[in-house]
């Protein structure tokens, strides 16, 4: 594989409740991307929404307490020319940081709900990833139900709960998600419906949206990786390992526990599905890719019974970048972040136009206080 020259800057960390297994994705993707040829800076976006330069040879202990030590202040501006540069000290004269891409490893939050995104598109800056409507499609679980629906594809009832909402359509128990988030932080299995609304004011994840759907302890997880670069192709199908038998969903200390993010957690891979489940999940994954319009490396998350399957909802950021999917077929790491760099440079997520707007309606509008009267 021969590696482009560009300087690539590594993007993790985040004013998210992922911030943490974030910052151990960047970390990999920095090392990964350094061994293939990669010129690599570390920008680290930290707890409080601040941005930093740091060294990304830095081991994840660095971070613990929050800003590592030798980091440096840089900002990020939009606008032409813009992007990200040194804060400059009184005298100093803030200095351009060098990047052709950005390769964005911010779980959750700002960096993976068209945020971080909708910025870096005003600035100019290539990226990797979901572009805006992407993002947002896909860190928003009421919306993307609503797109599932809409194609036809299976899924279980999606509803939004708030204080007054009418019962939803289904018996208890439920699972109680937050509409705005990333992974399993903030979902429960309540019994009723009176329980899912008493947790609305007491679950600090549910205060921005929640939703409620069908709890099925018959179901379990399948998940596949998909990447849009040289073409739109899929993974292996993994089948994730739950704690315990007994415990109700994949939880966030069984994705993420293991130390190297979603790579180490436990899981069944290639997941043994039969060959009619196994079809049907491909190809409800291509239509889900196609409709949220995937870019770069996401993950499409299913549950089955064994015969029938529905969809979940889609990581456009995943856990360790999904890279552990990647066994049937192989795709090195180092392969998976090239290809994505390479996307980033050659079809960039945001092209602004202003064809059309010819000063037709500007020179026959008159007087604006007339229009006002």
């Amino acid at each position: 594989m021969t590696a482009s020259p560009a300087a690539i800057a590594v993007a993790f960390g985040g004013p998210s409740p992922e911030h943490d297994v974030s910052v151990l994705t960047g970390l990999q993707a920095a090392r990964e991307l350094g061994r293939v040829g990669r010129s690599v800076t570390g920008l680290y976006w930290s707890k409080t929404g601040d941005w930093y330069q740091v060294d990304p040879a830095l081991e994840a202990t660095a971070f613990v307490e929050g800003v590592p030590r030798g980091a440096e202040p840089v900002r990020l501006t939009v606008g032409p020319g813009g992007g990200f540069a040194s804060a400059g000290g009184r005298f100093g004269k803030a200095r351009p940081l060098a990047a052709a891409v950005v390769v964005n490893c911010c779980h959750g939050g700002p960096g993976e709900d068209g945020s971080l995104q909708g910025a870096l598109d005003l600035a100019g800056m290539a990226y990797t990833g979901p572009t805006v409507a992407g993002a947002a499609v896909g860190m928003d679980k009421l919306a993307f139900a609503g797109v599932v629906e809409a194609a036809g594809l299976p899924a279980l009832p999606r509803r939004l709960l708030e204080a007054g909402s009418p019962d939803p359509g289904f018996p208890g128990p439920y699972i109680l998600k937050p509409r705005f988030g990333g992974s399993s932080i903030g979902v429960e299995v309540v019994e009723d419906l009176a329980t899912a609304r008493a947790r609305l004011g007491a679950n600090p994840h549910l205060r921005q949206g929640a939703v409620l759907e069908p709890y099925r302890p018959d179901l379990h997880d399948l998940n596949v990786g998909v990447r849009s670069w040289p073409g739109l192709a899929l993974s292996a199908i993994e089948k994730p390992v739950r704690a315990t038998a007994s415990a109700e969903i994949l939880g966030y200390q069984d994705k993420y526990g293991g130390g190297e993010g979603m790579a180490s957690a436990p899981r069944e891979l290639p997941a043994a599905l039969s060959e009619a489940l196994a079809g049907t999940l491909r190809d409800c994954a291509m239509t889900v890719a196609e409709l949220c319009a995937v870019r770069g490396v996401a993950r499409i998350d299913f549950l089955a019974d064994g015969e029938t399957l529905f969809v979940n909802e889609i990581n456009t950021v995943p856990g360790s970048l999904a890279r552990y999917l990647w066994v049937d077929p192989v795709v090195p790491f180092g392969q998976l972040l090239d290809d994505m760099v390479t996307e980033a440079l050659e079809r960039p997520a945001a092209r602004f136009s202003a064809v059309g707007a010819d000063g037709a309606v500007l020179r026959a509008a008159g007087s604006i206080a007339g229009k006002l009267g």
